[in-house]
């Protein structure tokens, strides 16, 4: 567990560990890939030109299959993105009213104003 996502909400968890598995997933792929590359130059030579297509065609549709995890991952980081961006602006409205409530909370106390003291 990566630290300190424990204590993120648990929609961003959620989020992460899917990327987690896109990553998975993607590398995966790619060990795949490697091996029907590895398959078809090894026989490349005794194969017929239909066999040749179709091997080639394992290996087009592996691909698409990667570049479609690495898009999906794309997305899922750009809402995470945008998640944590809405959290953080929440957070600084919170804190603009917080720190205007503390402040009207002390120019109205006799804490800042000698004034009002010294007639008491």
């Amino acid at each position: 567990s990566v630290p300190g996502i424990e204590n993120l909400p648990c929609e961003l968890q959620r989020n992460f560990q899917l990327m987690r598995e896109l990553d998975q997933r993607t590398e995966d792929k790619k060990v795949e890939i490697d091996g029907l590359a590895a398959q078809y130059i090894e026989s490349v030579k005794n194969m017929l030109p239909e066999e040749r297509v179709e091997h080639l065609k394992k290996i087009q549709s592996a691909y698409s299959k990667c570049k479609e995890y690495s898009d999906d991952k794309v997305q899922l980081a750009m809402q995470t993105y945008e998640m944590v961006d809405k959290h953080i602006r929440r957070l600084d409205a919170d804190l603009a009213r917080f720190e205007a409530d503390l402040k009207d909370k002390l120019e109205g106390s006799d804490f800042e104003n000698p004034a009002s003291q010294s007639l008491k």
